[in-house]
């Protein structure tokens, strides 16, 4: 008898471990669900004009066709719903580059796409293409795709080429942009409204297309969870287990490039959140993968819509885009992320 019972007792000290972190992690998405509701409504509430909880409840309930109810049901809900899309892709794109390429400093724009996005306005608008909101999102989409394609197809061998071949693209197309803005002063001053990153007035563009291409890479992600689990452990692990790594890269890189590209094209590009983000949750997530982008995809949003909120009551006039406060924020975490993780790889 007692062979066996050396043999169970092994097991039963692995096992607890792997059981015993579900309950605070499950109170953790609880918790971060209930602060998003109350973020949520607080971005229908404050602004230029601070409305009263119950006339909000009253705008989304029973509208009379007041101005109120025209400021809560036509600005502040969209910019509200647009701010919740934009945060979770933007950090879950930062979670799911970071998991990929194993560096713990790597953010969507690191491989390209908000540079192929910016490229993409860029060119239209010295074309003439760009004649509504509509098209620019589309353009900067596109952008975006074929600069994640480019990358992939030099960097696919390793995660430190697809950073380099990302950070290579993004100079390369920055300075054809900046040559093409000098040349044309009118898409200097159009890129120039673009490039910095807000959701005060991107609410008024078609979001529908954007928010169901969001709301479709973040099911995506959530498939990958697991894939993403056994590539986290290297990839010479992960091909002894039998893993499909090219595949899973493939799959990981067209997701991060739907998620930040989708995001850029409609809000600008918003630094800082996707490297921030993940960073914060990290120790929540205990080094769970599919943890990481849950808590990833909540704190995005929560973080975004604190930020715009304090960009709308920062200045008695006028609002502080929402990139600039994401910035301020995000500046000291960058420095703590480096002192942090220098010389180290996830």
């Amino acid at each position: 008898m007692s062979p066996v019972s050396k043999t169970e007792s092994p097991v039963s000290k692995t096992e607890s471990p792997v059981s015993k972190p579900a309950a605070p992690q499950v109170l953790l998405l609880v918790g971060a669900v209930a602060l998003l509701a109350l973020v949520c409504g607080l971005s229908l509430a404050l602004g230029a004009r601070a409305i009263p909880p119950g006339d909000v409840w009253r705008a989304l309930t029973d509208p009379s066709g007041a101005d109120t109810d025209l400021t809560i049901r036509e600005i502040r809900v969209p910019r509200t719903i647009l701010a919740i899309c934009v945060g979770a892709a933007l950090a879950t794109a930062g979670a799911l580059t970071q998991t990929l390429t194993r560096n713990p400093l790597a953010e969507p724009g690191l491989l390209g796409i908000t540079s192929g996005a910016g490229f993409a306005v860029t060119v239209g608008t010295t074309t003439g293409l760009t004649g509504n909101q509509g098209v620019q999102v589309s353009l900067a989409l596109v952008g975006a795709l074929i600069a994640g394609v480019l990358v992939y197809a030099v960097g696919r061998t390793s995660p430190l080429r697809l950073v380099l071949a990302g950070v290579a693209l993004a100079s390369v197309l920055t300075g054809v942009s900046m040559s093409l803005r000098i040349l044309d002063p009118d898409a200097f001053d159009h890129y120039r409204f673009w490039s910095v990153g807000s959701l005060a007035g991107r609410e008024q563009a078609p979001l529908l297309l954007p928010v169901l291409l969001i709301l479709l890479a973040l099911v995506g992600a959530s498939a990958l969870t697991g894939a993403l689990n056994t590539l986290a452990l290297g990839e010479d692990v992960a091909h002894g287990l039998g893993a499909r790594v090219n595949r899973t890269r493939v799959a990981v890189l067209a997701v991060v490039t739907l998620l930040a590209g989708t995001a850029t094209a409609v809000a600008g590009p918003i630094a800082f959140l996707g490297l921030m983000v993940p960073h914060i949750v990290r120790r929540a997530a205990g080094g769970s993968v599919p943890w990481l982008l849950a808590y990833s995809a909540l704190l995005g949003p929560i973080l975004l819509l604190a930020s715009d909120i304090t960009g709308r009551l920062l200045l008695p006039t006028g609002e502080v885009p929402v990139a600039v406060v994401t910035a301020f924020f995000g500046a000291p975490v960058l420095i703590w992320a480096v002192r942090r993780y220098e010389g180290t790889t996830l």
